[in-house]
């Protein structure tokens, strides 16, 4: 049985946080399929690496700054809306421009972003919108007050634009992952490790993986191969959906 062939040539997209991690798999899945991609990172030196190891453009753009992305000027098929922060603290504890800061990243920016997107996708009558969000778009944990609320937020976003872009052949879904072994990841398990004055073997053992039913960490290879499958001819009729990878997390 052959498998799906996607092709993505001609095809232009653009995906944040694409300097590491999950946005950089996303990336490269999209630009080996032939799309044209560019880069989106606040990192300059990191984006411009990875721009030029998949033959796309970088774009540097810090996306706290909602003036800044309200300048920007996208004509693209494909928008992945994946930069993320994390920082962990009881609310009583949480710094307030803090909270503030990674709601305007993943939350407000993708927003304008998808709103920046919209007509030229429209006017071609395709379009796919892919928001990363996390099992903790649809779950709480103590000490992540803004993350959850941000990626919450996230997914009643999508499931809007679903409705809206779905007459003019635009989908618009979320990834929901739990824990990807990425920057992020690796920077909370240290810091829970402190918190909680365990080690991080045991922060990945007794906090990360206690609730997936397959304990491994997702590998970003994975999340991205799932948003390329997205943006296929395939897919056009999946929208308004959250896809979940997160190895049974949400199953209990």
């Amino acid at each position: 049985m052959r498998g799906i062939e996607i092709d993505l040539g001609g095809k232009k997209a653009v995906v944040t946080g694409a300097a590491s991690g999950i946005g950089r798999a996303c990336a490269q899945k999209l630009a080996a399929a032939g799309a044209k991609v560019t880069v989106i990172d606040f990192n300059a030196e990191a984006a411009n690496q990875v721009a030029e190891e998949i033959g796309g453009d970088a774009l540097v753009l810090d996306l706290s700054d909602l003036a800044a992305v309200r300048q920007v000027k996208l004509d693209v098929d494909i928008l992945i809306n994946n930069a993320g922060l994390q920082t962990v603290a009881k609310v009583e504890e949480f710094d307030p421009d803090r909270f503030e800061y990674m709601h305007r990243v993943m939350l407000q920016s993708p927003f304008l972003l998808t709103r920046a997107v919209l007509a030229n996708m429209y006017a071609r009558k395709w379009g796919r919108l892919i928001h990363i969000s996390s099992a903790h778009g649809h779950r709480a944990s103590p000490y992540k007050s803004a993350y959850i609320s941000a990626k919450h937020g996230l997914e009643g976003f999508s499931k809007t634009v679903a409705l809206e872009a779905g007459p003019f052949g635009v989908t618009s879904n979320t990834i929901v992952n739990s824990y990807v072994r990425t920057p992020l990841v690796e920077a909370q398990i240290k810091t829970q490790a402190e918190i909680h004055k365990i080690s991080e073997e045991e922060v990945i053992e007794k906090i990360m993986l206690v609730a997936p039913t397959i304990k491994r960490l997702i590998e970003p290879a994975e999340v991205g191969d799932l948003a390329l499958f997205l943006c296929s001819n395939s897919a056009s009729m999946i929208t308004g959906t959250s896809m979940v990878m997160d190895g049974g997390w949400l199953a209990r």
